[in-house]
Order: C-alpha cells, then sequence, then structure tokens
C-alpha cells in the first residue's frame, strides 16, 4: 500500500468521530560538547540532510506535509471573518492620538480607589499597577525621577549578581533619567501627557527603541541594521510619556522557548533562580515579573509572549495578528508575529494595548479587520460582563500536561469563575491539532530563514548560537511545496475555529504544559536543544 493519504475536506469531518493522540517531540535533548558536535553534523551537506530527514519522519512531519492530499486552498495571510459589533464595549480609533485612546481605555475600566487600598494593605509585597503610579505621582508622594534612581540601582547592583541574571542587553543610565526628568517637569506642572505618562517599560531586543541598537540578542545584528527612529508601537507609547529603561534579553533571535542565551547570559526567573523564565520574551517577563517596570512589550509568534509570561507569573497578550504594527521589529514581515504588551494585571495590559494599537496601512487594505474595541467594564449595567461568557475547553487536551498540578490549577479557576460570575462551560472538540503545530513550524521558520538567508550568506550564520543554528538546520530541510501544503493546513485549522467560535466565545486551556524548567548548568556556555520540553511549553 502506497504512503498517500486523502483528508476529508473540512466541512465534511465528524468531530464526534475525533479522537485526542498525545503526541511527544521526538528530538535528543544535548547541552555541552555532545551539542556542538551534534550542530557540526547536522550543518554537514551530506550527513546532515539525512539526520534531519529521520526526524522529520519520526515526528510525521513528512506524512503530513508530503504524502497527504489536502484538499482546501492555502491561506497564506491571516484572514479577518466578518464580524458584529458585540454589545458593551468600546471602540477604539486607530487613527486617533494614542493618548486619547488610553484615556478611552481607563473610562472602560471598573472603579479602583488607589488611596484606599493603600491605607489598608497588609500586603509585604504588591505590584504596582498602573493607576497606583498615576496616583503616586498625582500626589507628590514620589515622582518619576525618584523611581529611576531606584530602577537604575537594581540594574547595576543586578549586573554584579553571581551567576549572572541579565535582564537587559542594552541600558544607558543617563538616557532613562533624561526621560524621568521630563516626566517630573510634566507632572510637577500639572500636565502629564496621559496615565501612562512616567511609566517604565523595557523593550524586548527584536523591536526598535531609538537610540538603542536591535541586536535580537545576537552578537552581530547591529552591525548589518541601523536603528534611527523608534518602532511605531514603540513611538505610540512615547507620544504618551512612558519611560523606556532599555532593550530586555531574549533568547537570540526569538527561536526558543526556554529564554537560554549563551551572548549575554540567561535571564533567570524572579521567583526560582534556578530556573528558565521561558522565551522568547525572557528579559520582558522577568523584569515585569521582579516588579522592577509595570509594563514591557515583547514579540510573540509561537508564544514567545505568553509563555515567559506563564512562567513568570504575570499577564501576557498576543493580540490578533495585524492589530499592532510591526513596522521597526526584526519579524516585521512574517505571517504569525506580533508584538504584544506584558504586564503584572490584565488592567494594565489593556491600557498599554489601546495605547500602541493600529494596523499597519497595508494590513488594513489587506485584511481589513474590524475596528478594535474594549470591553466597557465601568458600569454597573456591565458589573457582571463575564456572566454571559461562553466557555469552550477540550477536555482531553486541557489535560494533556507534563504534571496533574497544572490541569488542577486552572480547572479550580474555571470553576471559581463559573461560580463567581456564571459562566457556560462549553465541551468543544478541536481536530487536527498535530497537523496545526506542524503547519506553524513550517510557516514560521521559513519566513525566519528567509529573513536571515541575506546575512547566513554573508557568513554571519557561525556567530548564532547552537541553539540556533540547530533551528536552521530544521528550517532549510523544508521545501516550497511544504510551505503551500501548511498553508492550506492554516486554513483547515481557520475553518474548524470559526467553526468553534460559533458555540463559544473564548477557547481555555493552560498557557504552558509545564512549570518553568530547571536550567542544566551545562546549557549556559553552549545553549541547549530540547524539543520535548519545547513541546511541553507550547
Amino acid at each position: 500500500m502506497g504512503k498517500k493519504r486523502v483528508m476529508t475536506p473540512a466541512k465534511d469531518v465528524d468531530l464526534s468521530s475525533t479522537k485526542y493522540k498525545r503526541e511527544v517531540v521526538q528530538a535528543p535533548h544535548l547541552t555541552g560538547f555532545v551539542f556542538r558536535l551534534f550542530v557540526r553534523i547536522i550543518e554537514a551537506p551530506l550527513i546532515g540532510p539525512i539526520i534531519m530527514n529521520i526526524l522529520k519522519k519520526e515526528n510525521k512531519m513528512d506524512e503530513i506535509l508530503r504524502h497527504t492530499v489536502i484538499p482546501e486552498e492555502p491561506m497564506f495571510k491571516p484572514e479577518y471573518p466578518p464580524q458584529e459589533m458585540e454589545p458593551g464595549v468600546v471602540v477604539l480609533e486607530e487613527d486617533g492620538r494614542p493618548e486619547d485612546r488610553v484615556e478611552s481605555a481607563l473610562k472602560c475600566l471598573p472603579h479602583y480607589d488607589v488611596a484606599e487600598l493603600w491605607e489598608n494593605s497588609s500586603a509585604s509585597f504588591r505590584y504596582w499597577k498602573i493607576r497606583d503610579y498615576a496616583h503616586a505621582y498625582r500626589s507628590r508622594k514620589v515622582t518619576p525621577s525618584m523611581v529611576a534612581e531606584r530602577i537604575i540601582s537594581i540594574i547595576e547592583d543586578n549586573g554584579r549578581n553571581k551567576p549572572p541574571t541579565p535582564l537587559l542587553i542594552s541600558f544607558d543610565a543617563a538616557e532613562v533619567r533624561e526621560q524621568a526628568a521630563a516626566s517630573t517637569q510634566r507632572f510637577e506642572a500639572g500636565n502629564p501627557l496621559s496615565i501612562l505618562d512616567g511609566i517604565f517599560m523595557a523593550i524586548k531586543d527584536d523591536i526598535d527603541c531609538y537610540p538603542h541598537p536591535s541586536k535580537g540578542a545576537t552578537t552581530w545584528m547591529h552591525e548589518v541594521r541601523t536603528v534611527k527612529e523608534d518602532a511605531v508601537c514603540v513611538s505610540r507609547l512615547r507620544t504618551c510619556g512612558v519611560i523606556f529603561i532599555g532593550k530586555a534579553n531574549m533568547h537570540e533571535l526569538g527561536m526558543g522557548t526556554t529564554g537560554n542565551n549563551p551572548n549575554y547570559g540567561t535571564t533567570r526567573n524572579p521567583h526560582a533562580p534556578d530556573r528558565y523564565t521561558g522565551g522568547s520574551s525572557s528579559g520582558p517577563a522577568a523584569i515585569v515579573a521582579s516588579g522592577l517596570c509595570s509594563a514591557a512589550l515583547g514579540t510573540d509568534g509561537g508564544g514567545s509572549v505568553r509563555i515567559p509570561s506563564s512562567l513568570c507569573g504575570v499577564v501576557g497578550f498576543k493580540t490578533t495578528y495585524g492589530r499592532t504594527s510591526m513596522e521597526g521589529s526584526l519579524c516585521d514581515s512574517g505571517t504569525v508575529e506580533i508584538i504584544g504588551p506584558i504586564a503584572s494585571t490584565v488592567e494594565d495590559v489593556l491600557l498599554v494595548y489601546s495605547a500602541m494599537l493600529g494596523a499597519s496601512p497595508a494590513n488594513r487594505i489587506s485584511l481589513k479587520p474590524s475596528p478594535p474595541c474594549l470591553p466597557s467594564l465601568s458600569s454597573n449595567d456591565n458589573s457582571n460582563a463575564l456572566g454571559s461568557l461562553r466557555i469552550g475547553k477540550y477536555t482531553p487536551w486541557f489535560n494533556d500536561v507534563h504534571s496533574t498540578e497544572i490541569s488542577d490549577k486552572c480547572d479550580e479557576a474555571l470553576n471559581l469563575l463559573s461560580k463567581a460570575h456564571g459562566c457556560e462551560m462549553i465541551e468543544i472538540v478541536i481536530p487536527e491539532l498535530l497537523e496545526m503545530r506542524t503547519a506553524h513550524v513550517v510557516s514560521i521558520g521559513s519566513e525566519c530563514l528567509c529573513s536571515l538567508n541575506p546575512d547566513c550568506e554573508d557568513g554571519k550564520g557561525v556567530n548564532l548560537t547552537y541553539d540556533t543554528r540547530t533551528s536552521l538546520a530544521l528550517f532549510r530541510s523544508f521545501t516550497a511545496a511544504d510551505y503551500v501544503a501548511a498553508q492550506c493546513i492554516r486554513r483547515r485549522s481557520m475553518y474548524y475555529h470559526l467553526e468553534i467560535f460559533k458555540k463559544v466565545d473564548v477557547i481555555v486551556t493552560p498557557t504552558t504544559g509545564m512549570t518553568a524548567p530547571i536550567i542544566p548548568p551545562s546549557a549556559l556556555k553552549s545553549g541547549e536543544t530540547d524539543m520535548q520540553t519545547t513541546g511541553w511549553l507550547r
């Protein structure tokens, strides 16, 4: 019998007969000398492709991409489905001033008495929300310059830690002081730009934030790409008075989920320094989780905002593709990457998102996105806005975790949500998850390789970390036909999700299938390859 198989058209698939299959990534976990030797072998002209073909076969990639007839036409870029405006939302003006959008977002939030909370709080540690800082500044209890000195002191002390816990790749104390002084003057004059004025943020090292270079946590990217201005998202936040402390550490070029980086040192989890933060936005998540900044910006194409946020106990938001502009980032030409906010609370994510949102002109033409909107949570009429929420849960997938403690805790949260607000829980089925994951790897990998090929051909590839070189070796094994097949699977997956969202409002699942992994000491110098852990984290 031949290898060929033919998929049933997505519209004809019987979801009731779908059986969940647990898939474990088949790949070695390597560190140290063995890892370095492995990379040299897979980069070799003859034996390297053979090894990659074996690994792809063991993980059913060839079966899915090359032996299967996929009846759907390809979807080369995400598409916005027709969407009606929901009740109880506030529409934000994309072409308006960022300060005005932030003000609209602020009005959506429920009442918050900062002074009363401070008087009655006995907690030994509490994250300051953006509204806490705004109250402190306006009441003259503290100034942005005072906060800046505290942050600068911590960052400089952090640089002397043993073992190293590098949060930032690029930092200039004088530049931070200059921004803070300008914000302090605005408050003294009674003219803050917005509630974000004086709020400190870190920017992931693959997003432009002038005058800092954007290295993508490599040792050479700044040599071939000059930063002349802020990324669009950063510029919008700066207009609101945000103070940027520098460029945050990350997994090199975003090609990993742990945050490991031999170039500048691996960022440690603030809650357990012997463990990873998760990646690739490791620095942004660790900075927020440590309480150093209220928020940070990361990039996310396959979990790079959500994974570290989850492992560090903060909130990460991957926006809908195209909702925020990617102009001014290293990953501005793909079809899966976004720039997203990380903060200690959902409220602060909402405020930062409202400032930075706005599709690029090209995406407005091609995607035709619906107007951005926020839920109105401020009035009594919307006090139980969650009550009508229909929550979709695919139980076998939900429970497929490294430890049942994770799914148990998530179930407790869902039960609490249901009891407190009366949310409806609906069992759903999401078919072809392995096919979806495979299509994602091919899509993001091919797009990443395309952007890096010119520099790799110029000899820069050998200066990348062994971890990144392993990923690139895999990506080079993909063909144009593989990429087209992946886009056909993307359309199937979009069809399934559109059908699911006719029945539910959200799909809920543990963000990661495991807690923060312990950092192997042998991985600090040369990195590691651990695709099984990547599978659990994604």
